[in-house]
């Protein structure tokens, strides 16, 4: 089944058989996941399915890392609730459509790219954390809603028969691909349990009962909402937060599927997809979301590796909502939960636990702690931020302690070597080192292994040049790199740079 020749790249060879075995899969998987979150924000369900069907097509065709799948995610509907209460469905659309547009900014601007300043702990948290999130989600589906509205827990024979389907389910996720692989795994799951179900008319709670999926073609509307100052004033924080979110899931899904795949997508491509997906989403009726990271990784595992099996398993979401409903509204939640908590487990990276021991405390403390913030807020923007400023600050602490200054006389001039980046974390370390009241009249320091990073380090330099002044002493700054002496005009009078020794730093342009 193999061909040559690739719907958006010749140059790769893609297997059609997987991307359609594939994008079925996902499809089967990203239902259930939208509907729950749409009936949680308190929307029609069609509004969840019409966004993965806009998501995923968009972001499949357009987006910057073949492979990836995007929906109805979530993680982007739960920061939106509290404006669905208060201002209704019209403001969430128009809200959908000002992320998309900001999302679509940081990808033209080329923003995208500072998802590299993630650190490898923060990504650990982020997908520990959601795997638990992943897996939470589905044991919620062990729950039953009756006639009064009220939630409450399986007993007794529905129990049961909910256990032991999702553990053959599992089994059948587990086991199967050492029989083959010419099938995907959880499609096979899906099937199988389908089979014994409507086989031997086990009842048992189905798709149906989480909601009904038959619709029609998603429509062209404009959110009906005053176009003022107030209604931006209303939308706009709820916006930069969904717009941040989806950015931050969906940037780090790619640099998942980067490291699963050895090879390499583009942040800034996939930011532009993004926003124009949430746009689509806004004036089509759904309700916006991003990349999704257990629907990716089903893919992924099902052998996908092209765009195909995304564009498929949005057609194929869309065929269901016309004519599919019937059939799909039968397939057991039992073996959608097995199929997800399998997600859930492989999503999990066992190996930080593994190497634990080996990991230095600070690491380890950011990585539980963006996990907790990742469960128990279900804020993932918030828990990368705050395992990023952690990480920054652990990093300044670090480099702050290693600054040093090698102090020797050379010609009766006192000379300083200073050794570490200077700036704001080292400043006052830096200006404790000298000695304005015993030394020579002349004082050198040598930034060859240095350098000036901040405005912190011009202020402590200026300091000390005033306090060797005070003393009727001048101080000289040698071997500054070309982009320290810029931010060291203020101070020209007292520098003395070696030009032919001054190397000139540059930062590589992203292509």
């Amino acid at each position: 089944m193999k061909n040559t020749i690739s719907i958006f790249d010749f140059s790769k060879k893609i297997n059609y058989k997987n991307e359609l075995l594939a994008g079925f899969t996902v499809a089967m998987t990203m239902i259930p996941e939208s509907l729950s979150f749409a009936i949680l924000a308190g929307l029609s369900p069609l509004t969840g399915l019409y966004a993965a069907f806009m998501m995923g097509l968009v972001t499949a065709v357009l987006g910057g890392r073949p492979g990836m799948v995007s929906g109805g995610a979530g993680a982007t509907i739960v920061v939106l609730i509290a404006l669905i209460q208060s201002h209704g469905v019209e403001y969430l659309f128009a809200t959908v459509v000002l992320a998309g547009i900001l999302q679509m900014l940081v990808g033209i601007f080329k923003l995208g790219k500072f998802v590299r300043l993630i650190p490898q702990p923060v990504m650990y948290g982020f997908l520990n954390g959601l795997a638990v999130i992943i897996f939470m989600a589905q044991v919620e589906q062990f729950k039953m809603t009756n006639s009064n509205g009220s939630v409450s827990w399986l007993q007794g024979v529905p129990l049961y028969i909910m256990a032991g389907l999702t553990a053959l389910t599992i089994a059948v996720v587990y086991f199967f691909p050492k029989i083959t692989k010419a099938v995907p795994a959880s499609l096979a799951a899906i099937i199988v349990v389908f089979t014994v179900v409507l086989g031997f008319n086990i009842p048992t709670k189905t798709v149906s009962d989480i909601a009904h999926i038959s619709g029609n073609l998603p429509s062209f509307h404009i959110p009906k909402i005053p176009f003022s100052l107030e209604t931006l004033q209303i939308i706009f924080p709820y916006a930069m937060i969904m717009a941040g979110v989806g950015l931050i899931e969906s940037l780090l899904t790619l640099s998942m599927v980067d490291e699963i795949t050895n090879s390499k997508g583009s942040a800034n491509k996939e930011s532009v997809a993004q926003g124009l997906a949430n746009i689509t989403n806004g004036f089509f009726g759904g309700m916006g979301g991003c990349a999704m990271v257990a629907q990716t990784l089903v893919n992924l595992n099902a052998g996908s590796r092209a765009r195909l099996s995304g564009i498929i398993a949005s057609i194929m979401i869309l065929l269901i909502i016309l004519f599919g409903a019937p059939v799909i509204e039968k397939i057991p939640m039992a073996a959608l939960v097995g199929v997800m908590m399998m997600v859930a487990i492989s999503t999990f990276q066992w190996v930080s636990i593994r190497i634990v021991n080996k990991m230095p405390k600070s690491d380890i403390f950011v990585g539980i702690t963006v996990a907790l913030i990742t469960i128990v807020l279900h804020n993932l923007a918030l828990a990368v931020l705050v395992g990023v400023i952690i990480s920054a600050l652990v990093f300044a602490w670090d480099n702050a302690k290693r600054i040093r200054a090698k102090k020797y006389m050379e010609n009766g001039i006192q000379h300083y070597k200073i050794e570490g980046p200077l700036f704001f974390g080292s400043a006052t370390s830096f200006s404790d080192k000298f000695d304005p009241m015993n030394d020579s009249d002349e004082v050198v320091i040598d930034f060859k292994d240095s350098r000036i990073v901040d405005m912190s380090a011009i202020d402590a330099l200026d300091k000390l040049s005033r306090r060797y002044k005070q003393q009727g002493k001048t101080v000289y700054l040698r071997h500054l790199s070309e982009d320290c002496r810029k931010m060291l005009k203020n101070a020209e009078a007292v520098v003395e740079v070696n030009i032919q020794e001054d190397p000139t730093y540059k930062v590589m342009q992203e292509k």
